[in-house]
């Protein structure tokens, strides 16, 4: 699976936080509906320990429940990928998520 990270921030963790799930600007994992600065790059495993965050292009994340091609996504629980339905919209998937815990690329959208 790839990504083009056309953008990647360096952010201090705030608390543990796994690859391939959405960051919040304030550094923990993003809240579910709610707005995320970019997709974790590696594991945090500390608060102040510094994370890769790809901002920009797109990302491998993991998905929190299955989604179609194409479909817009929100941050779902624990900042898995989930279909849109009231939440801010923070990605495009470009493949499709069978089911949860699965990896897909997606197409971040900035806020």
């Amino acid at each position: 699976m790839q990504n083009i990270s056309v953008l990647t921030l360096s952010i201090a963790a705030t608390r543990a936080a796994p690859a391939r799930t959405f960051i919040a600007p304030t550094g923990g994992p993003a809240g579910a509906g709610g707005n995320a600065l970019g997709v974790a790059e590696t594991d945090s495993t500390a608060s102040g320990e510094l994370v890769p965050v790809t901002v920009l292009g797109t990302a491998v994340v993991t998905a929190g429940a299955p989604i179609a091609a194409g479909e817009a996504i929100e941050v779902g629980s624990g900042g898995l990928a989930v279909p849109h339905t009231t939440g801010v919209v923070v990605a495009r998937a470009l493949k499709a998520a069978a089911a949860a815990g699965e990896a897909i690329e997606v197409l971040l959208i900035p806020n």
